[in-house]
C-alpha cells in the first residue's frame, strides 16, 4: 500500500467547480485532443489506477501528479454515470479535431444546396453521437428514439439552412456566410432535446450533496438539457460568427484570390484555433454538477425531500451532463 500522503480523494476537482475560472481549467484537462491518441490499454490502466485510488490502495511509488494524470485519462475517455469507455468520435476530446473539420467545410462549402445537404447531414451525424455518448447514463434510450430523435435534427438542420439560403440569396455575402450557424443553432434545440427525450420523460437522478439518491425529477432533466444546448450553440459561435468576417474581408486580397484552394484548409485550421479554447469555455459555463432547490421540484419528489429531510437539506444536485 502507497504511503499516506499520496492517499487523497481522487474525485475532488483540482479546481474550484464553483467558479467560471476553476471549470474552463478543468475542462481544458479532459477535452485535450492527445488524449484521443492514446491506445485504450492506456486508458484502461489509468481506469484501473483511478479505481485502486479510491479504494485507498495503490502501487508503490506512484505520485499524486500520476494520479492526476489518470484521472484526466479517465474523465475524459470514460462516462461519469455507468464508467464505460465511451466511442473516442462522441467524446468532448475528440471536438476539436472532428468539430474544426465539419465546421471549416460547413463554412467553406455553404453555396451550392448539395455541398450545403451533405455538410449538415455529416455536421448532424456527428453531433448525434456526441449527444448519445454525453447523455446522462441513468436514463436509457432505444434504438427507435435515437433514430426519430438524429432524423428530426437533421431534417431540422437541412430545412433551415436551405431556406435561410433562399431567403438570403440576395443578400449580402456576409449574411449568407452565417446561415450554416442558423442550422447549426436550431438543430441543436431539436437534437438534443430529442436525444435525451427519455430523461424529459422520466425525469433524471437526483441526490443530495452528500451522493443520496432522493428520486427522479423531470424539471431537473429540462434544466440540464437547456444548460446543454446554451453550452453547444457558444461553443459553435464564435467560430461561425467571427471567421466569415475574416474570410470575407481576407478574400478581398489579390493573394487569397489566387489561392483559392486553400481556403478550406485556412478555414479548418482557424475554426480548431476557436475550438481549442471555445470547447472548454462552453463546458465550463455551467457546473457539471448542476443544483436546483428543492422548492423547484416536482410537489411528489418535494414532498418525498421534506419527509425524508425536512429542512435540512434545501438543494438537490445531478449530472447534467455534456
Amino acid at each position: 500500500m502507497a504511503s499516506d500522503p499520496i492517499r487523497f480523494d481522487i474525485d475532488a476537482p483540482r479546481w474550484d467547480q464553483e467558479t467560471f475560472t476553476g471549470r474552463l481549467w478543468h475542462f481544458f484537462n479532459i477535452t485535450d485532443m492527445r488524449t484521443v491518441l492514446l491506445p485504450n490499454s492506456a486508458l484502461d490502466e489509468a481506469k484501473q489506477l483511478v479505481t485502486q485510488s479510491r479504494l485507498g490502495i495503490v502501487p508503490p511509488g506512484t505520485t499524486r501528479e500520476q494520479q492526476h494524470y489518470a484521472k484526466k485519462l479517465y474523465d475524459s475517455a470514460f462516462h461519469p454515470d455507468s464508467g464505460e469507455r465511451m466511442n473516442i468520435l462522441g467524446r468532448m476530446s475528440f471536438q476539436v479535431p472532428g468539430g474544426m473539420a465539419i465546421t471549416g467545410a460547413m463554412l467553406q462549402f455553404y453555396r451550392t444546396v448539395p455541398a450545403v445537404v451533405f455538410w449538415q447531414w455529416v455536421n448532424q451525424s456527428f453531433n448525434a453521437l456526441v449527444n448519445y455518448t454525453n447523455r446522462n447514463a441513468a436514463s436509457p434510450i432505444t434504438g427507435k428514439q435515437i433514430g426519430i430523435a438524429y432524423i428530426t435534427a437533421t431534417t431540422a438542420a437541412l430545412v433551415t439552412a436551405l431556406g435561410l439560403n433562399l431567403y438570403t440569396k440576395k443578400a449580402p455575402t456576409l449574411v449568407a456566410r452565417w446561415v450554416p450557424f442558423g442550422a447549426v443553432a436550431a438543430a441543436n434545440c431539436v437534437n438534443i432535446p430529442m436525444m435525451r427525450q427519455q430523461e424529459i420523460a422520466n425525469g433524471i437522478k437526483v441526490t443530495t450533496k452528500e451522493g443520496k439518491e432522493l428520486g427522479y425529477s423531470q424539471k431537473a432533466a429540462i434544466k440540464g438539457i437547456s444548460q446543454v444546448i446554451m453550452s453547444r450553440v457558444t461553443m459553435a459561435a464564435p467560430g461561425m460568427i467571427i471567421l466569415p468576417i475574416i474570410m470575407e474581408h481576407l478574400e478581398k486580397y489579390r493573394f487569397m484570390q489566387r489561392i483559392k484552394v486553400l481556403h478550406a484548409p485556412i478555414q479548418i485550421t482557424l475554426v480548431g484555433c476557436f475550438l481549442t479554447f471555445m470547447v472548454p469555455a462552453a463546458c465550463a459555463l455551467f457546473p457539471q454538477t448542476c443544483s436546483m432547490p428543492v422548492s423547484s421540484l416536482e410537489p411528489r419528489l418535494r414532498q418525498v425531500v421534506q419527509e425524508r429531510y425536512g429542512d435540512t437539506v434545501s438543494s438537490v444536485y445531478f449530472n447534467k451532463g455534456l
